[in-house]
């Protein structure tokens, strides 16, 4: 939609500003960039605004097309053909090693920047840059060093290169799993010292031994594939990895802890999320065969690097190979320094191919983004009409909190491949643009356990990725004009770590509206319930009785977890209840086991929202 100042501005262009040919006739040869697509009303009002057009005077085309040429900064080393590529369209400033000070001076004159690891891009970036700077560039797949809620509010597009070091991750975890497995690394080591010390350095065999890949995304698919080469049994966890593609691999889903506890060698392929911070704890490694042998070159920080060097003294992990870490450069570190551990300064990405291709792929990334385009690999930014967005922003978060609560419900190794999605709205179901609610749900399903950052512009793309389908059906709702009654979220094909949230036909099925501004939950499976979707909720399935909210209230109470709302739903009165309670503060485990030992309860879940 054309805003009326656009439109008053749009009148009073001047007619070269309209098409290519009565622009000028060197347009293509004074701005090529301009020229790669027709002009439409869109880009040419965003040309009027970089020119700063005038309705009285033609300008002289020559200095201002020279003047509004993008500036990038590149911050850190990058390949030569993406710089190439970079400079075929902007002027390229490379700057490296800079401090934050020194960054935040530059940025203010830069319309895009590009960095790997080692540049933080602060909120403070974001601030100094004074609305010039549109897109940031991360060359590789982590953004942990930007600063994505700045960079949303500050109205920069950040980007990623997701793809182009798959082969050479995958290369270096299998070298690490050979190198470690033979004592590679200890062994040249004592060779360099004058020892020659064969008996102590005898390594053990791969052929025959299992494999657990923990993450079968690209990187650990291309490992699954190099270990099946080497005579290894492969499985793997991964709740998105579509079963039929593991099949063709020759490889197994498991659940978390069956994957575990029966591997010789584990692998690591997980992001580092939330819900995977050193999910590689004490806890984690008492599951594991004594013995056992760790590859990680994934994300420091989903190990407890204390946990893991009382693992190796312990002998519960016999070796551990290493090339990522909590803190890099890693200071004074035993786990380092341990003997039985190979370690390597995080060169996953290191090879000179995958390094070219990471360049390229984020300066077309960059340059597409400077150009006005949609980029798949773009993290953060939806574009939604602000009509839209007024009108549909109460329903956003209560499309998050379903989404995440029914993947919370998903159990087992199998996969969440099917999704649907039912808006009962008291308007006509086709004009609901429903584009920002999937993205949502897409959002809560995938980010919890997923580095994948969703948003409206990349939600479908991962989605598919991720082998995902997600379908969608409106429905009226008679009752409401309100654009969104309520909206359920079902999927199939899963086991559920709480039964009840099962349909009769077999689905995790969860509904809810928004109340009062807020995110309210309204069924679960059969049940009905009222709960606001705030904090974190436990689930409880229970004998219908008199004194079960005073039973499991007084639990709560009695371990200082405070409740913020509870609802109870039934289906047959005097049979089976479901309670749902909304807490403020996370129960532990000895308060969550206590409700569970209630004779009248007969399961229950604790989800985080």
């Amino acid at each position: 939609m054309i805003s009326s100042s656009s439109c008053s501005r749009l009148t009073t262009l001047p007619p070269y500003t309209i098409s290519t040919p009565r622009l000028c006739p060197q347009f293509p040869k004074l701005c090529p960039r301009f020229c790669k697509k027709p002009l439409t009303i869109t880009n040419v009002l965003k040309i009027a605004d970089s020119l700063n057009l005038s309705s009285t005077a033609a300008p002289d085309l020559h200095s201002l097309f020279s003047r509004t040429k993008p500036t990038i900064l590149v911050s850190e080393k990058l390949g030569d053909a993406g710089l190439d590529l970079l400079r075929s369209f902007a002027d390229v400033d490379c700057s490296y090693n800079l401090s934050p000070d020194d960054l935040c001076s530059k940025i203010s004159s830069c319309d895009a920047l590009i960095v790997r690891s080692g540049t933080k891009v602060t909120r403070q970036v974001f601030e100094a840059a004074k609305g010039r700077l549109k897109v940031v560039g991360r060359a590789g797949v982590g953004i942990d060093n930007v600063d994505l809620q700045a960079a949303t509010e500050f109205g920069c597009l950040v980007v990623n290169a997701p793809t182009a070091n798959t082969i050479a991750a995958a290369e270096h975890g299998i070298a690490l799993l050979a190198a470690m497995a033979r004592n590679v690394a200890q062994a040249d080591a004592s060779m360099k010292a004058g020892k020659w010390l064969r008996n102590k350095y005898v390594g053990v065999s791969m052929v025959g031994k299992t494999l657990a890949i923990m993450g079968f995304g690209k990187v650990g698919s291309e490992v699954a594939r190099r270990a099946k080469g080497l005579g290894m049994h492969v499985v793997a966890h991964d709740p998105y990895a579509p079963a039929d593609r593991a099949r063709a691999i020759g490889v197994e889903l498991l659940s978390f802890d069956e994957a575990v506890s029966t591997a010789d060698f584990i692998s690591l392929h997980i992001p580092l999320t939330p819900a995977t911070c050193k999910v590689f704890s004490d806890a984690t490694f008492a599951k594991m065969k004594r013995g056992v042998r760790i590859i990680n070159v994934a994300r420091g920080g989903v190990i407890d690097e204390d946990a893991l060097l009382r693992a190796l003294d312990s002998g519960i992990v016999a070796q551990a190979a290493l090339d990522v870490f909590g803190e890099e450069p890693p200071k004074d570190s035993k786990l380092v320094q341990h003997q039985n551990v190979t370690a390597t300064p995080h060169l996953g990405a290191s090879t000179k191919e995958a390094q070219e291709g990471v360049a390229v792929e984020i300066a077309e990334a960059v340059v597409g983004a400077l150009q006005g385009e949609l980029s798949a690999t773009a993290v953060n930014a939806p574009m939604v009409p602000p009509e839209v967005l007024s009108e549909l922003a109460p329903y956003v978060a209560l499309a998050e909190k379903l989404g995440r609560l029914a993947v919370q419900l998903v159990s087992g190794g199998s996969g969440i491949k099917s999704v649907k999605v039912v808006y009962r709205s008291g308007r006509d179901p086709d004009d609901l643009d429903t584009r920002l609610l999937r993205a949502m749900i897409t959002k809560g399903i995938i980010e919890p356990i997923s580095d994948s950052v969703i948003n409206l512009v990349n939600a479908d793309f991962i989605a598919k990725q991720k082998g995902l389908g997600i379908s969608e059906e409106r429905v009226p709702a008679n009752s409401s004009l309100q654009p969104v009654d309520s909206i359920q979220v079902r999927i199939s094909n899963v086991n559920s770590k709480f039964q009840s949230a099962l349909s009769e036909n077999g689905e995790i099925s969860v509904e809810g509206r928004v109340k009062y501004g807020k995110p309210h939950l309204s069924r679960v499976g059969s049940f009905e319930v009222d709960v606001s979707l705030e904090g974190n909720l436990i689930l409880c399935r229970q004998v219908d009785q008199p004194g079960m909210i005073g039973r499991v209230g007084g639990i709560l109470g009695e371990n200082n977890v405070n409740v913020s709302f509870m609802s109870v739903g039934r289906t047959v009165r005097r049979k089976k209840a479901i309670m749902a309670i909304g807490v403020d503060e996370e129960p532990d485990k000895d308060t969550l086991n206590k409700i569970g030992h209630v004779p009248a309860v007969e399961e229950f879940v604790f989800l985080n929202l």
